[in-house]
């Protein structure tokens, strides 16, 4: 009895962490450049003293969904989308490089560029600052260029390019704080081939539909899990009982 009741407490742990990752695809349907998290199960025997006597349920995240999302159009002069294949990069909280699709991108007080989450937008040397200017642009490439406050030429100044990227899929992974980096840890080259849209924005990936349909399975699934359980016990109450009587 308590190899039934492990295997179907641990069958509803396993449930309960795909329903969180399907949540969190869920939660991120309406965030510029999220990628949706896969999630699958397999079986794992349960090995020790003799052979394995059970297999028990062990959710996993095999990886992500590079599929690239619908494009939005703002107009914004700091708007941008990879067209195609390709990254922006950025400097994570801890200070490494990663790497995103999200290109809704603003300003600070003091002119750093930064990506819709918050995150400094790298350029040839580092975080890109821009000074004051009645103008942005952003150019297929990534060059950044401004119009300065004053300038009665109307020339556009070049001050900075938006380091584009393209890793191998199978050499990148997504980490806790939604950023893409390199598995090995190291930075990726610019990419000079890689493309934007300027004054568009790429959603999220998530199939809203699919994920949904997810959720209602998971959920009864874990139902089916606890039904076990309640199960498991009734029967151990039952075999007490007859012991008792014996």
């Amino acid at each position: 009895m308590d190899r039934m009741l492990y295997i179907a407490m641990n069958g509803a742990k396993q449930n309960m962490l795909a329903q969180t990752a399907n949540s969190n695809n869920l939660a991120n349907v309406s965030t510029p450049g999220f990628r949706a998290d896969y999630a699958s199960f397999r079986s794992m025997p349960v090995f020790g003293n003799g052979h394995p006597t059970r297999a028990y349920a062990l959710a996993e995240r095999p990886g992500i969904d590079l599929n690239p999302g619908g494009l939005e159009t703002t107009g914004n002069q700091l708007d941008v989308a990879i067209n195609g294949e390709g990254y922006i990069a950025v400097q994570a909280a801890d200070g490494s490089e990663a790497y995103t699709r999200a290109g809704n991108m603003r300003l600070t007080g003091t002119g750093v560029l930064l990506s819709g989450a918050g995150e400094p937008v790298i350029g040839n040397g580092g975080p890109i600052s821009l000074p004051p200017a009645s103008k942005i642009d952003i150019s297929n490439e990534g060059v950044v260029s401004i119009l300065p406050f004053g300038a009665g030429d109307g020339v556009m100044q070049e001050i900075d390019r938006i380091k584009l990227v393209k890793p191998l899929a199978g050499d990148i992974y997504k980490g806790n704080d939604g950023l893409l980096r390199l598995k090995n840890g190291g930075q990726s080259p610019a990419d000079a081939n890689v493309r934007v849209l300027s004054g568009v924005v790429e959603m999220s990936n998530v199939n809203v539909a699919e994920a949904l349909v997810n959720m209602i399975d998971l959920s009864r699934q874990f139902e089916l899990h606890v039904k076990m359980m309640h199960t498991a016990d009734q029967q151990a109450e039952q075999e007490a009982s007859l012991v008792r009587l014996g």
